[in-house]
Protein backbone atom coordinates (compact mmCIF):
# COMPACT_ATOMS: atom_id res chain seq x y z
CA UNK A 1 0.00 0.00 0.00
CA UNK A 2 2.95 2.19 0.77
CA UNK A 3 4.23 1.72 -2.35
CA UNK A 4 1.44 2.33 -4.37
CA UNK A 5 0.98 5.40 -2.68
CA UNK A 6 4.47 6.24 -3.40
CA UNK A 7 4.17 5.65 -7.21
CA UNK A 8 1.12 7.95 -7.52
CA UNK A 9 2.67 10.78 -5.57
CA UNK A 10 5.66 10.73 -7.85
CA UNK A 11 3.74 11.26 -10.83
CA UNK A 12 2.64 13.88 -9.36
CA UNK A 13 4.97 17.00 -11.19
CA UNK A 14 6.25 19.47 -8.18
CA UNK A 15 5.99 17.01 -5.36
CA UNK A 16 9.13 16.37 -3.27
CA UNK A 17 8.39 13.19 -1.61
CA UNK A 18 10.14 11.71 1.62
CA UNK A 19 8.40 8.47 3.07
CA UNK A 20 9.80 6.86 6.17
CA UNK A 21 9.95 3.41 6.63
CA UNK A 22 11.11 0.30 9.38
CA UNK A 23 14.98 -0.07 9.15
CA UNK A 24 14.22 -3.40 8.21
CA UNK A 25 11.84 -2.99 5.30
CA UNK A 26 12.92 -3.64 1.42
CA UNK A 27 10.41 -1.00 -0.10
CA UNK A 28 11.34 -0.45 -3.26
CA UNK A 29 10.51 3.21 -4.28
CA UNK A 30 10.06 5.14 -7.46
CA UNK A 31 13.00 7.38 -8.37
CA UNK A 32 12.93 10.26 -6.61
CA UNK A 33 11.50 9.55 -3.49
CA UNK A 34 13.55 10.03 -0.43
CA UNK A 35 13.44 7.30 1.80
CA UNK A 36 14.05 7.88 6.00
CA UNK A 37 14.31 4.78 7.81
CA UNK A 38 13.23 5.13 11.33
CA UNK A 39 15.42 4.29 13.86
CA UNK A 40 13.80 2.48 17.09
CA UNK A 41 15.25 4.32 19.49
CA UNK A 42 14.74 7.77 17.99
CA UNK A 43 11.59 7.50 16.09
CA UNK A 44 9.75 9.97 17.47
CA UNK A 45 12.67 12.59 17.25
CA UNK A 46 13.03 11.81 13.76
CA UNK A 47 9.32 11.79 13.13
CA UNK A 48 9.06 15.49 14.28
CA UNK A 49 12.05 16.43 12.47
CA UNK A 50 11.03 15.13 9.29
CA UNK A 51 7.10 16.91 10.44
CA UNK A 52 8.57 20.15 10.85
CA UNK A 53 10.43 20.15 6.96
CA UNK A 54 7.12 19.30 5.36
CA UNK A 55 4.75 21.29 3.87
CA UNK A 56 2.21 18.34 4.56
CA UNK A 57 2.38 14.55 6.03
CA UNK A 58 0.09 11.57 5.00
CA UNK A 59 -0.33 9.13 7.43
CA UNK A 60 -0.64 5.35 6.75
CA UNK A 61 -1.18 3.95 10.20
CA UNK A 62 -3.78 1.50 11.98
CA UNK A 63 -6.34 3.25 14.58
CA UNK A 64 -4.95 0.41 16.98
CA UNK A 65 -4.91 1.68 20.49
CA UNK A 66 -5.23 5.09 19.12
CA UNK A 67 -1.89 4.93 17.15
CA UNK A 68 -3.59 7.26 14.04
CA UNK A 69 -5.18 9.89 16.43
CA UNK A 70 -1.50 10.59 18.11
CA UNK A 71 0.31 10.47 15.21
CA UNK A 72 -2.76 12.78 13.97
CA UNK A 73 -2.18 15.64 17.00
CA UNK A 74 1.67 15.11 16.37
CA UNK A 75 0.85 16.39 12.92
CA UNK A 76 -1.47 19.32 13.81
CA UNK A 77 0.97 20.08 16.63
CA UNK A 78 3.66 20.95 14.36
CA UNK A 79 1.25 23.05 12.83
CA UNK A 80 1.64 20.94 9.35
CA UNK A 81 -1.47 20.24 6.93
CA UNK A 82 -2.69 16.57 7.15
CA UNK A 83 -3.77 14.84 3.87
CA UNK A 84 -6.09 13.13 5.91
CA UNK A 85 -8.72 13.65 8.80
CA UNK A 86 -7.78 15.42 11.62
CA UNK A 87 -7.43 13.38 15.04
CA UNK A 88 -11.13 14.50 16.34
CA UNK A 89 -12.30 12.76 13.23
CA UNK A 90 -10.12 9.96 13.41
CA UNK A 91 -11.30 9.61 17.07
CA UNK A 92 -15.20 9.90 16.12
CA UNK A 93 -14.76 7.45 13.62
CA UNK A 94 -12.21 5.17 15.67
CA UNK A 95 -14.31 4.76 18.80
CA UNK A 96 -16.84 1.92 17.80
CA UNK A 97 -19.22 2.00 20.46
CA UNK A 98 -19.95 6.04 19.47
CA UNK A 99 -19.71 5.52 16.14
CA UNK A 100 -23.01 2.91 16.01
CA UNK A 101 -24.96 5.53 18.07
CA UNK A 102 -23.41 8.46 15.53
CA UNK A 103 -24.84 6.33 12.31
CA UNK A 104 -28.16 5.35 14.05
CA UNK A 105 -28.83 8.99 14.76
CA UNK A 106 -28.68 10.12 11.08
CA UNK A 107 -30.67 7.24 9.96
CA UNK A 108 -27.71 5.12 8.90
CA UNK A 109 -27.90 1.24 9.52
CA UNK A 110 -25.53 -0.02 12.24
CA UNK A 111 -25.13 -3.33 13.50
CA UNK A 112 -25.84 -2.93 18.29
CA UNK A 113 -22.97 -3.23 20.21
CA UNK A 114 -22.45 -3.96 23.67
CA UNK A 115 -19.37 -2.62 25.56
CA UNK A 116 -18.00 -4.67 27.68
CA UNK A 117 -17.06 -3.21 31.21
CA UNK A 118 -13.09 -3.03 31.84
CA UNK A 119 -13.39 -5.15 35.27
CA UNK A 120 -15.65 -8.07 33.88
CA UNK A 121 -15.25 -11.81 34.22
CA UNK A 122 -16.13 -13.29 30.41
CA UNK A 123 -17.94 -16.35 31.92
CA UNK A 124 -20.79 -14.00 33.91
CA UNK A 125 -21.41 -12.27 30.53
CA UNK A 126 -21.23 -15.08 28.33
CA UNK A 127 -24.98 -16.70 29.76
CA UNK A 128 -26.37 -13.60 28.57
CA UNK A 129 -25.53 -13.63 25.23
CA UNK A 130 -27.12 -14.65 22.33
CA UNK A 131 -24.64 -16.48 19.82
CA UNK A 132 -22.98 -16.36 17.20
CA UNK A 133 -21.85 -13.02 18.33
CA UNK A 134 -18.41 -11.26 17.28
CA UNK A 135 -15.73 -10.27 19.95
CA UNK A 136 -13.49 -6.88 18.45
CA UNK A 137 -11.34 -4.45 20.42
CA UNK A 138 -13.07 -0.90 20.95
CA UNK A 139 -10.03 0.90 18.80
CA UNK A 140 -8.62 -1.81 16.50
CA UNK A 141 -8.28 -1.69 12.50
CA UNK A 142 -8.57 -4.53 10.27
CA UNK A 143 -9.13 -8.13 11.71
CA UNK A 144 -6.85 -7.39 14.28
CA UNK A 145 -8.08 -9.18 17.12
CA UNK A 146 -11.10 -9.75 16.39
CA UNK A 147 -12.98 -13.33 16.63
CA UNK A 148 -16.03 -15.15 16.16
CA UNK A 149 -17.77 -16.76 19.41
CA UNK A 150 -20.82 -19.08 18.72
CA UNK A 151 -21.03 -20.33 22.54
CA UNK A 152 -19.53 -19.26 26.10
CA UNK A 153 -16.77 -21.37 25.49
CA UNK A 154 -15.73 -19.66 22.29
CA UNK A 155 -16.84 -16.20 23.46
CA UNK A 156 -13.63 -16.82 26.55
CA UNK A 157 -11.21 -17.27 23.62
CA UNK A 158 -12.49 -14.67 21.48
CA UNK A 159 -11.71 -12.53 24.48
CA UNK A 160 -8.52 -14.46 25.05
CA UNK A 161 -7.68 -13.46 21.37
CA UNK A 162 -8.66 -10.07 21.88
CA UNK A 163 -6.72 -9.98 24.93
CA UNK A 164 -3.31 -10.85 23.59
CA UNK A 165 -3.35 -8.57 20.59
CA UNK A 166 -2.97 -5.88 23.18
CA UNK A 167 -6.55 -4.82 23.41
CA UNK A 168 -8.16 -2.60 25.67
CA UNK A 169 -12.01 -2.31 26.06
CA UNK A 170 -14.05 -5.04 24.03
CA UNK A 171 -17.14 -4.88 21.91
CA UNK A 172 -19.52 -7.59 21.43
CA UNK A 173 -21.41 -7.69 18.18
CA UNK A 174 -24.04 -10.27 16.12
CA UNK A 175 -22.84 -11.48 13.81
CA UNK A 176 -24.14 -10.08 10.68
CA UNK A 177 -25.19 -12.47 7.37
CA UNK A 178 -24.42 -11.64 4.49
CA UNK A 179 -21.49 -9.79 2.03
CA UNK A 180 -18.86 -8.38 3.08
CA UNK A 181 -17.88 -5.34 1.36
CA UNK A 182 -16.12 -1.75 1.38
CA UNK A 183 -16.63 1.41 -0.25
CA UNK A 184 -13.94 3.75 -1.38
CA UNK A 185 -14.48 7.48 -0.70
CA UNK A 186 -12.54 10.91 -1.81
CA UNK A 187 -14.12 13.70 0.22
CA UNK A 188 -13.55 17.07 1.74
CA UNK A 189 -14.42 17.33 4.84
CA UNK A 190 -18.65 18.01 4.25
CA UNK A 191 -18.69 16.58 0.29
CA UNK A 192 -17.79 12.96 -0.67
CA UNK A 193 -17.74 10.74 -3.53
CA UNK A 194 -17.57 7.09 -4.27
CA UNK A 195 -14.51 5.81 -6.12
CA UNK A 196 -16.18 2.06 -6.29
CA UNK A 197 -17.90 -0.57 -4.20
CA UNK A 198 -15.09 -3.15 -3.78
CA UNK A 199 -16.07 -6.90 -2.64
CA UNK A 200 -14.32 -7.84 0.80
CA UNK A 201 -12.88 -11.67 1.47
CA UNK A 202 -12.88 -12.38 4.86
CA UNK A 203 -12.29 -15.39 6.43
CA UNK A 204 -14.78 -15.53 9.85
CA UNK A 205 -13.83 -17.54 12.52
CA UNK A 206 -11.79 -16.94 15.83
CA UNK A 207 -9.91 -15.13 15.02
CA UNK A 208 -10.79 -14.03 11.74
CA UNK A 209 -8.46 -13.13 8.68
CA UNK A 210 -8.91 -10.75 5.98
CA UNK A 211 -7.31 -11.83 2.57
CA UNK A 212 -7.76 -8.74 0.42
CA UNK A 213 -10.83 -8.30 -1.95
CA UNK A 214 -11.44 -7.35 -5.76
CA UNK A 215 -13.13 -4.32 -7.34
CA UNK A 216 -15.85 -3.70 -8.47
CA UNK A 217 -18.26 -5.70 -6.67
CA UNK A 218 -21.26 -7.18 -8.79
CA UNK A 219 -24.14 -6.90 -6.11
CA UNK A 220 -27.87 -5.75 -6.71
CA UNK A 221 -26.87 -3.58 -3.31
CA UNK A 222 -23.75 -1.97 -4.87
CA UNK A 223 -25.86 1.15 -5.46
CA UNK A 224 -27.97 0.89 -2.15
CA UNK A 225 -24.16 0.72 -0.29
CA UNK A 226 -22.60 3.84 -2.06
CA UNK A 227 -26.19 5.95 -0.55
CA UNK A 228 -25.24 4.29 2.78
CA UNK A 229 -21.77 4.81 2.75
CA UNK A 230 -22.29 8.41 1.84
CA UNK A 231 -25.06 9.29 4.68
CA UNK A 232 -22.78 7.67 7.05
CA UNK A 233 -19.43 10.19 5.88
CA UNK A 234 -22.16 13.51 5.98
CA UNK A 235 -22.49 12.02 9.70
CA UNK A 236 -19.24 12.42 10.86
CA UNK A 237 -17.76 15.60 9.67
CA UNK A 238 -13.79 16.00 9.01
CA UNK A 239 -12.94 13.14 7.28
CA UNK A 240 -11.15 14.63 4.44
CA UNK A 241 -9.22 12.56 1.52
CA UNK A 242 -9.34 8.86 1.07
CA UNK A 243 -12.14 7.37 3.51
CA UNK A 244 -12.95 3.29 3.18
CA UNK A 245 -16.77 2.27 4.64
CA UNK A 246 -16.55 -1.23 5.84
CA UNK A 247 -20.29 -2.67 4.95
CA UNK A 248 -22.20 -5.87 5.39
CA UNK A 249 -24.66 -6.53 2.33
CA UNK A 250 -27.38 -8.25 4.69
CA UNK A 251 -31.10 -9.34 3.36
CA UNK A 252 -32.61 -6.18 4.94
CA UNK A 253 -30.13 -4.18 3.16
CA UNK A 254 -26.29 -2.59 3.88
CA UNK A 255 -25.20 -1.88 7.05
CA UNK A 256 -21.91 0.20 7.93
CA UNK A 257 -19.42 -2.08 10.42
CA UNK A 258 -16.72 0.32 10.29
CA UNK A 259 -15.50 3.72 9.16
CA UNK A 260 -11.81 3.83 8.41
CA UNK A 261 -10.20 7.50 8.25
CA UNK A 262 -7.36 6.51 6.51
CA UNK A 263 -5.62 4.97 3.35
CA UNK A 264 -7.22 1.29 3.00
CA UNK A 265 -5.90 -2.09 1.27
CA UNK A 266 -8.58 -1.83 -1.11
CA UNK A 267 -6.56 1.30 -2.67
CA UNK A 268 -4.46 -0.97 -4.47
CA UNK A 269 -7.28 -2.74 -6.22
CA UNK A 270 -8.97 0.75 -6.59
CA UNK A 271 -6.20 2.67 -8.52
CA UNK A 272 -6.04 -0.75 -10.96
CA UNK A 273 -9.47 -0.78 -11.93
CA UNK A 274 -9.85 2.87 -12.42
CA UNK A 275 -6.95 3.56 -13.82
CA UNK A 276 -6.59 7.19 -12.21
CA UNK A 277 -4.29 9.11 -10.08
CA UNK A 278 -6.58 8.63 -6.64
CA UNK A 279 -3.84 10.62 -4.79
CA UNK A 280 -3.98 13.30 -6.86
CA UNK A 281 -8.26 13.15 -5.90
CA UNK A 282 -7.48 12.84 -2.75
CA UNK A 283 -4.91 15.93 -2.55
CA UNK A 284 -7.01 18.10 -4.16
CA UNK A 285 -10.05 17.14 -1.86
CA UNK A 286 -7.93 17.64 1.40
CA UNK A 287 -6.79 21.29 0.18
CA UNK A 288 -10.66 21.57 -0.37
CA UNK A 289 -11.21 21.25 -3.63
CA UNK A 290 -13.31 18.41 -4.31
CA UNK A 291 -12.42 16.85 -7.67
CA UNK A 292 -15.02 15.35 -10.56
CA UNK A 293 -15.33 11.77 -9.82
CA UNK A 294 -13.51 9.11 -12.36
CA UNK A 295 -15.34 7.15 -14.77
CA UNK A 296 -16.49 3.66 -14.18
CA UNK A 297 -13.97 1.06 -13.55
CA UNK A 298 -12.12 0.18 -16.80
CA UNK A 299 -11.47 -3.82 -15.24
CA UNK A 300 -12.05 -6.13 -12.57
CA UNK A 301 -9.19 -6.89 -10.46
CA UNK A 302 -8.43 -8.85 -7.49
CA UNK A 303 -6.16 -7.86 -4.68
CA UNK A 304 -4.37 -9.94 -1.80
CA UNK A 305 -3.62 -8.17 2.09
CA UNK A 306 -0.02 -8.99 1.06
CA UNK A 307 -0.25 -6.44 -1.61
CA UNK A 308 -0.64 -8.81 -5.00
CA UNK A 309 -2.50 -7.14 -7.50
CA UNK A 310 -4.28 -9.18 -10.53
CA UNK A 311 -6.34 -8.03 -13.52
CA UNK A 312 -8.93 -10.41 -14.28
CA UNK A 313 -10.97 -8.95 -16.74
CA UNK A 314 -12.05 -5.42 -18.94
CA UNK A 315 -15.22 -4.05 -18.45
Amino acid sequence: MLGALLADLAAMPGLEVVATTDPRSRLRVPPGVEVVPLPPTRILTTLRRLIRAADAVWLIAPETDGILARLAALVEAEGRRLLGPGAAAIRRAADKAALRRRLAAAGVAAPPARMLPRAWDPRAIAADLEYPVVVKPWRGAGCGGVGLARDPAEFARAVALARSEGAGRLLVQPLLPGVAASVSLIGDGSRAFALAVNAQHIRVGLPFAYDGGATPLKHPQAARAVECALAAYRALPGLIGYVGMDVVLTEAGPVITDVNPRLTTAYLGVRAALDVNIAALALDACVGRLPSPPGPPRRRVRFTADGRVTCEEAL
